[in-house]
């Protein structure tokens, strides 16, 4: 049995105001809120900070640098130390120093369980590195850190409807533009951001407004899917229940939804590990570096999940972000 410590740590003096720890891997779900007066010696960042909701655990399976930019996910920025993160309608501030991971959210329960911290990534680790396919343990021990996050279906495949044929900065741009025109406009100590979109927000826009937006082509799709879901004709909590094959059979029905779009909100909306979504890098790295003759990309998809099954999703991720940093 290993044993957790989760502390709340002041980020202005360093010192701890609250612990609390449990055995078993899994940390209380508990707000904590303590109030205390600091000030920083030279400033400190530019949040107004009397309030902590922080936790802090080891960056063993954590790096929130890659597990960010790995395009999984558009909505974070990088703020000093660390980076801004939004989801939905939270906020965080996560900040990686030495051995250790300090998040300080809005809600410590939704941000332990966006960043998936009760999976033993140390096993899953280790089941990926025996495959012993060279290419892919390199990948793996370059990026360890990368973790799966755990997404509103909703927001990921809002999201991977807007990044089909799309770059990823202009992804980001878009979905920024997308939150300030319809989310709600929040606070969190001290940071001003708007909040993901509401199905009911979207769902009284017109095409023309979202395509104005940067969408093009996607303003239609964008437009459709929120009708349906704001209808009730599409019920993404029922469908989370299905098989990863019966559920991607669903969402290829969605209008703007094609195999690539229905892989990514299937792994990153879904938590379906059994899914491995195929782009341009993942392509280039099938003919590169496996040696691969397909040309379908949903049998390329099929050849990798036949390879490693219910840990394809982690492994495209480790395979995707070590070939776009050149680390093969």
């Amino acid at each position: 049995m290993r044993e957790y410590l989760r502390n709340i740590v002041c980020r202005y003096c360093g010192n701890i105001v609250c612990r609390n720890k449990k055995v078993d891997g899994t940390f209380p779900t508990t707000s904590f809120a303590v109030k205390r007066q600091h000030r920083s010696a030279n400033g400190g960042p530019r949040f107004a900070v009397s309030e902590y909701t922080m936790f802090t655990f080891s960056n063993d399976y954590f790096n929130i640098e890659d597990t960010l930019d790995c395009g999984q996910v558009f909505r974070f920025r990088k703020e000093g130390e660390g980076f801004l993160t939004f989801a939905l309608d939270h906020c965080a501030y996560v900040v990686e120093k030495g051995d250790l991971v300090t998040v300080d959210g809005d809600d410590d329960s939704f941000w332990h369980a966006y960043f998936d911290l009760d999976a033993d990534y140390a096993s899953i680790v280790k089941s990926v590195i025996s495959c012993q396919n060279p290419t892919v343990v390199k990948a793996c021990s370059a990026h360890k850190g990368i973790r799966i996050l755990r997404q509103s279906p909703y927001e990921a495949l809002i999201s991977f409807i807007i990044s089909q044929n799309n770059n990823i900065p202009r992804i980001k741009s878009i979905i920024e533009k997308l939150c300030s025109s319809f989310g709600e406009k929040r606070t969190f100590k001290g940071v001003t951001y708007h909040a993901f979109p509401t199905v009911t927000a979207l769902s009284f826009a017109a095409e023309e407004t979202f395509a104005s937006l940067g969408l093009g082509y996607r303003a239609a799709y964008l437009c459709g899917v929120s009708k349906s879901l704001a209808q009730g004709t599409l019920d993404l909590s029922a469908l989370s229940a299905l098989s990863t094959d019966k559920l991607r059979e669903e969402l290829l029905k969605i209008k703007g939804v094609g195999n690539k779009v229905a892989d990514c909100a299937l792994l990153f909306g879904f938590n379906k590990t059994d899914s491995f979504p195929v782009d341009t890098w993942i392509e280039k790295l099938y003919r590169e570096d496996f040696k691969g003759t397909l040309t379908d990309r949903k049998k390329i998809s099929e050849y990798f999940v036949s390879l490693f099954k219910e840990n394809s999703g982690l492994v495209q991720q480790y395979l995707f972000h070590a070939k776009r940093k050149n680390d093969l």
